[in-house]
């Protein structure tokens, strides 16, 4: 909070903020508005409201400061920049750019609002940076009364999901983040316009594509389909590498890359199961020559961001809002990722410090890293004791 404080001009909303934040940390089931005030003590929703609606407070500012704590604590060279979108459910027209569009929550068309968002994950850890509400064009952006209901400024235009994706890049770009490399999935890989926006800033990127995009081979002589260049290589183009720990260690892929374009710098990067064959492609930029192993680091850290959304949406209510207005969307959602954001570096501050060798067989008696959920937990034990300090902390 005190990173923040100076954002509010009075001390009601800044005590209420405070009681928020609280309430999004804590074991309470629907961090909606109600609940929030039930956990802080209020009779009544109406100070919650206030906050998100109607009180006085620059949201970009602790926009900006969730960016600026989450490089203080997590920021390292190996940085990268995730752009995803997550899809929020709701009922009926009025909530701000709600339309039937399809959303991978579902994994169908559904009524629902779209939220681009922008990760930042390195070796410490990764939280959400930044986000945007995606505004359809025609339900949405030419409806004037449809908007002034809903609250949306008057200088919000139309941006389709890759432009705002790439907004929030170079508003990280230029507030001092510092990255060398950009990734996504197919959304953001088949739009020319981002990987365009990525080359002019230098930034190299590893974004997802299909199968079916059109990729230039032989010095830029040749035009392929993604798939049938991976099926003209030999087998002795494919090395197994991992792309980052998972769940149940190493994520062991065959990978293979080939050189497109007239340079030395772009590929079409492939990915194949071991078990399945099945194959993902990728288009990659970089300013300088890079090995093939940089290059599958960077498309492994693309999950950061899922984990991003999970951990969101089930420790900090991310999607647990009952609000319609603009300003109330961004407000919540700008204080879920502060809270996500004080959890993920509270996990790298508890970290234990081992060796440094990779190769040291670990022992049993060795403390074992602490989660987001456990960490989440025993904030919110720790504000409402049920037992004594010694078997909380035990």
């Amino acid at each position: 909070m005190a990173r923040i404080a100076g954002v509010f001009g009075r001390v009601e909303p800044r005590a209420t903020a405070r009681a928020y934040l609280l309430g999004l940390l804590s074991g309470t089931e629907r961090k909606n508005c109600w609940q929030l005030a039930e956990h802080a003590g209020h009779a009544r929703p109406g100070p919650m409201q206030r906050l998100l609606r109607t009180a006085r407070w620059d949201v970009a500012e602790v926009r900006d400061e969730v960016r600026r704590y989450v490089l203080d604590h997590l920021g390292t060279g190996d940085g990268v920049l995730v752009v995803d979108e997550i899809g929020f459910l709701k009922k009926g027209r009025g909530s701000a750019g709600v339309q039937r569009q399809y959303t991978g929550t579902a994994g169908r068309i559904e009524n629902s609002q779209v939220g681009v968002f922008l990760a930042y994950a390195s070796g410490r850890g990764r939280a959400l940076i930044d986000r945007r509400l995606y505004l359809p064009e025609h339900t949405w952006c030419q409806d004037a009364e449809r908007r002034r209901k809903a609250g949306v400024p008057d200088d919000i235009v139309f941006a389709t999901k890759p432009r705002l994706a790439l907004q929030m890049i170079v508003a990280a770009l230029d507030a001092g983040v510092s990255t060398s490399w950009v990734t996504g999935d197919e959304a953001y890989g088949q739009d020319p316009g981002l990987r365009a926006g990525l080359e002019a800033r230098e930034v190299g990127y590893v974004l997802a594509v299909s199968c079916a995009t059109k990729v230039r081979i032989n010095q830029g002589r040749t035009a392929i389909r993604a798939d049938e260049a991976a099926d003209r290589l030999p087998a002795s183009a494919w090395h197994r590498q991992s792309a980052g720990p998972g769940a149940k260690g190493p994520r062991y892929y065959d990978w293979a890359w080939v050189h497109i374009g007239t340079g030395d710098h772009r590929h079409l990067l492939i990915r194949r199961n071991p078990t399945t064959s099945e194959l993902a492609f990728y288009l990659c930029w970089s300013p300088q020559i890079v090995p093939l192993s940089e290059l599958v680091r960077v498309a492994g850290t693309r999950w950061c961001i899922e984990e991003c959304f999970q951990a969101a949406k089930g420790q900090v209510g991310l999607d647990h809002y009952q609000v319609r207005n603009w300003t109330a969307w961004h407000r919540h959602v700008t204080l879920a990722m502060l809270a996500l954001a004080f959890l993920a570096i509270a996990v790298q501050d508890a970290r234990p410090t081992r060796p440094a060798d990779p190769n040291r067989p670990a022992r049993s008696r060795e403390l074992v890293d602490l989660t987001i959920p456990e960490i989440r937990r025993l904030i919110g034990a720790l504000f409402s004791p049920v037992m004594s300090l010694r078997a909380l902390l035990h």
